[in-house]
């Protein structure tokens, strides 16, 4: 394990009245940080009584399921180093997943550009520090601080060592991905750009049934979506939820099946390995939602969905078997369904796809911060940011009003 230099922080998040020496170190394996210390931090487990937030990408079940599978190392280009911050008794203040990347991909925020015009200029772009949960294009804590603690003096001690990081081991940049906005200040302070994109998601205003949800639609979207749903369905399809006890390893086996024969024309390698799935099934069952499709008897398609304290989070869909807005069915319309059976307040569904608009699901800008040591390259890059801040910004206004709900429902336009 490698250490970083001591770090002070400010006091009063411990209600002391000296400043207190702590110690910024870096983990190279996940399993170095005990779950029940990082339990502690707020956001990562469901079970703390005074948590009100939870997410379940930064849970210690699903971090070191991605390390435990093999589907995060070196070999795959993401070397472990996370930054973890302690007081003088070793006790977990807060922590900043982290990789040692040697590619992009994965990542979902999209940095190719810069690596090739940095490269065409004579640099070495990779390795790079990358500060995200691999393959999941989520909002969440990065800045991850201990639950009851002022979590500002954390958020910039996280954020400086990301950065001192990044220039001792002369790496070209460091990128924290997905961010919550509120995140954004302790990187900018550390010279990180702030860049933004786009996703879609659903919210729900307190539906009772899905068709409370219909009611709020212009009428021809709204007649559109029942024909779309009820066509998915025919040819005897049958939606099925499986959750907890119900993903047993045959079904994981199914599922895998799925996901191998999607994402393998989608990407070519899928990312993510069947030992993966039965160690999330192992430790995060009653977090997994599997939207599957059955016909004739047999399994045809699924979803797979996490489940945090207010928001559902689609990741990954495969098929065996083509039908018409069968997609559209498992991932998005079923998600709707449960998030309003479960009173979850929102549905991300994934990266990109303005095909979602029509289905409900409206644009939300995403965050994510990037610290560039060279100052030439960081000086295109803040340019190019700029403009493209302002393009995702006229780009969302214009999608929201070619929303789906009716004139005076959200932001929707008939």
């Amino acid at each position: 394990m490698e250490r970083s230099p001591q770090t002070r922080l400010p006091n009063g998040h411990l209600m002391t009245s000296e400043p207190v020496e702590y110690t910024l170190r870096t983990a190279a394996d996940f399993s170095d940080i005990a779950r029940d210390e990082w339990d502690s931090l707020a956001g990562s487990s469901r079970f703390i009584t005074s948590a009100e937030y939870y997410n379940p990408f930064i849970s210690h079940a699903y971090l070191s399921s991605l390390e435990e599978s093999g589907a995060v190392s070196a070999e795959t280009g993401w070397m472990p180093r996370h930054l973890v911050l302690e007081d003088e008794n070793g006790k977990l203040l807060g922590a900043l997943p982290a990789y040692i990347k040697s590619h992009s991909m994965g990542e979902y925020v999209f940095d190719h550009g810069w690596a090739d015009a940095y490269e065409r200029a004579g640099g070495r772009y990779y390795p790079k520090l990358q500060s995200s949960i691999p393959f999941t294009p989520a909002t969440g804590p990065r800045l991850i601080t201990r639950n009851g603690i002022d979590p500002d003096p954390v958020r910039h001690a996280l954020a400086a060592g990301a950065r001192t990081l990044t220039e001792r081991l002369g790496l070209s940049s460091a990128h924290a991905t997905f961010v919550p906005k509120d995140e954004l200040p302790a990187f900018e302070q550390e010279g990180f750009l702030h860049r933004t994109d786009q996703q879609f998601h659903f919210t729900n205003e307190g539906y009772g049934t899905y068709d409370d949800f219909l009611e709020t639609l212009a009428s021809r979207k709204r007649k559109n979506l029942k024909k779309e749903r009820r066509t998915a369905l025919e040819d005897g399809i049958e939606i099925e939820w499986l959750t907890g006890s119900d993903l047993t390893e045959n079904i994981w086996d199914t599922f895998f099946a799925f996901y191998m024969d999607t994402a393998g024309r989608k990407w070519g390698r899928p990312y993510l390995n069947r030992t993966f799935f039965s160690l999330i099934g192992e430790r995060m069952a009653d977090d997994i939602l599997l939207v599957m499709a059955r016909r004739d008897g047999r399994y045809i398609a699924g979803a797979i969905n996490f489940i945090g304290s207010d928001t559902l989070f689609g990741r990954h869909w495969g098929c065996i078997e083509d039908h018409p807005y069968l997609h559209f069915e498992v991932c998005y319309h079923q998600a709707i369904d449960f998030a309003i059976d479960r009173k979850l307040r929102t549905v991300e569904a994934g990266a990109q796809g303005e095909h979602k608009l029509a289905r409900g699901y409206l644009p939300v800008t995403t965050h994510s911060a990037h610290f560039i040591a060279h100052p030439g390259l960081r000086d295109a890059v803040a340019n190019y940011l700029e403009h493209e801040r302002r393009d995702v910004e006229m780009v969302s206004e214009a999608l929201t009003q070619h929303g789906p709900f009716r004139k005076g429902e959200l932001s929707g336009d008939d």
